[in-house]
């Protein structure tokens, strides 16, 4: 089993109306769609995570014609909004993909800096090319990394260098990550036959590595 992760690049900056004023308010980030659903009717309906308020977000939303309903709703710091909406060509053909395809999308679909849809599809090698090639034309792909499907966990991991999977492994033996710590970066360092110096920069890009990754 595989797994392709790309960025998708919307035409005009969103994948509907709603969406790109969603990305044109200067008040509103859009963060995450944790689902998008086509109904039998040919509406869907989203979950946003988005950064702002709830009162902007309602103000966004109610102003919006293909927007049939909507609930927005604050959860600690972020704000979440479903929304039943009326689909546009773009929409209604990425919504096809997965139903025509076996294969199986991972959420959430994180939104990138610059507005791109980062996700994660996983299926057989094969399945996912044939796939990727009916996305919808107005629809650009960025490949950023593809390979053997595991749990995130491990994926996580695989993106550190050989000797940062080292160094991280001794580390947690070690105790370093324990509370209390029980070990020092001298400590890591001697099992490792390297200086404290280099055990700590490694460490440092290991947490900025992970730490990253996990953040939406």
């Amino acid at each position: 089993m595989r797994y392709v992760t790309f960025v998708l690049i919307p035409p005009d900056g969103g994948l509907h109306p709603s969406d790109r004023r969603l990305a044109e308010d200067g008040d509103v980030t859009r963060t995450a769609l944790h689902n998008i659903n086509r109904l039998d009717d040919g509406t869907a309906v989203t979950l946003y995570q988005l950064d702002g308020t709830v009162e902007r977000v309602d103000e966004i939303l109610a102003d919006c014609p293909e927007v049939l309903a909507y609930n927005v709703s604050a959860t600690g710091d972020s704000v979440h909004a479903y929304i039943h909406f009326e689909t546009n060509a773009t929409v209604a053909g990425l919504l096809a993909v997965p139903q025509s395809h076996e294969i199986v999308l991972d959420t959430p679909i994180e939104y990138t800096p610059r507005g791109g849809l980062r996700m994660t599809v996983i299926g057989e090698e094969a399945t996912i090319r044939e796939t990727i090639a009916t996305v919808p034309d107005d629809v650009r792909l960025k490949l950023e990394e593809t390979g053997e499907y595991e749990p995130s966990a491990r994926r996580l991991f695989d993106r550190l260098t050989t000797r940062q999977q080292e160094t991280l492994r001794v580390a947690i033996e070690a105790g370093y990550y324990e509370v209390p710590r029980r070990a020092t970066h001298a400590d890591v360092a001697e099992e490792l036959d390297r200086t404290g110096g280099t055990v700590g920069e490694h460490l440092r890009k290991i947490e900025a590595a992970v730490l990253t990754a996990i953040v939406p």
